[in-house]
């Protein structure tokens, strides 16, 4: 409690009575149409928006297609806009984003047949049943999804200017990282408080609301671990055991950096490394490995795939380096591995 306020610019002066602005309360309203859409291959091209941010500044927002099948309820103040949109088709939707301003996507309804996710630098995602989760996009990375959804979807985008935002100096300088399908509770109840507010404001909440994003921009501010730096003594946590297992498994064929895996409990890839082994008995590389063996196992009790095909499937870039894997692993080679199950 002793140690000093970082430095803060001005949207989240701690004096906050003397820097807020009226929020601005916009009606539900459908967006602009994207500019150029994807194929059904997901090639990420640039799209720009015309919305407007309040003070006649133009900004990019999260542009969805169609443009027809979604409500949204805006607010906005100096240095930050939300915006709460709800589907009211259920249908193929797309959206994509990417804008000199950070952006954290809430997921607070969200379930697809079909779908895929992406944030530049990181691996592409497509977790059916996102309720719950958040998304962050640091300033100048594109975020591109597209979905089949199973119902009306709702979810709110949170968009800040990098220039309001507090600083850490923990952080170094360091840029932010993005982050995909993430949970964290703190992030979570604060912006289910904003969109609560928004959707009830009147003019006698502006001073609540603008406190209610000074303190979501200190919590996203907030070093990796810092909550969490040390690991329990058993090792990870109930829910980061369940978190880092389901996104391994998701992106089994994929190559995941460790500083993401850590990224998604909260912890400094160090920590996380210690207190994954003292779970699970192995390092996260060993545990992929193992997990993507296990998965060529399944495909090898099939009688179609080819040991090549197989090997590709589960992530390995040629047939020798899977064959290597799956014998240290068994101690038979693929092949001998089909055979003793026919």
């Amino acid at each position: 409690m002793n140690s000093p306020a970082p430095n803060v610019a001005p949207l989240f002066d701690p004096s906050i009575s003397r820097l807020l602005q009226p929020a601005v309360l916009l009606p539900l309203q459908a967006p602009a149409a994207l500019a150029r859409r994807p194929d059904v291959r997901g090639n990420y091209s640039s799209a720009r928006s015309n919305a407007q941010f309040s003070g006649g500044r133009t900004a990019p927002t999260v542009e969805l297609s169609p443009n027809d099948v979604v409500q949204r309820r805006t607010v906005s103040f100096d240095g930050m806009t939300v915006e709460v949109v709800q589907a009211t088709k259920v249908q193929r939707m797309e959206a994509r984003f990417r804008s000199p301003r950070h952006l954290l996507v809430v997921h607070e309804q969200g379930t697809r047949s079909d779908g895929e996710s992406f944030v530049e630098g990181l691996p592409r995602s497509t977790l059916r049943d996102f309720k719950r989760k958040l998304t962050f996009v640091p300033a100048g990375h594109e975020y591109y999804e597209w979905q089949e959804p199973r119902g009306l979807a709702r979810v709110a985008y949170f968009y800040f200017d990098p220039a309001r935002m507090p600083t850490q100096p923990q952080l170094g300088g360091a840029p932010l990282a993005p982050r995909l399908f993430f949970e964290d509770a703190a992030l979570s109840e604060t912006t289910g408080k904003l969109i609560r507010l928004i959707e009830s404001t009147g003019a006698d909440d502006r001073l609540y609301l603008q406190a209610l994003g000074a303190v979501l921009a200190h919590e996203l501010m907030r070093p990796t671990g810092q909550r969490n730096e040390a690991p329990a003594r058993g090792g990870l946590a109930g829910w980061q055991q369940r978190i880092v297992t389901a996104y391994i498994e998701e992106h089994v064929a994929d190559q995941i950096p460790l500083a993401a895996l850590a990224e998604l409990v909260r912890l400094s890839p160090y920590y996380f490394c210690r207190a994954f082994k003292q779970s699970f008995g192995l390092p996260p590389h060993r545990y992929h490995t193992r997990r993507r063996i296990e998965h060529a196992k399944a495909l090898l009790a099939r009688p179609a795939p080819s040991v090549t095909e197989i090997g590709m499937r589960v992530g390995f870039s040629d047939t020798s380096s899977f064959t290597t894997a799956f014998r240290k692993a068994t101690g038979l080679t693929p092949t001998a591995y089909h055979r003793s199950l026919s």
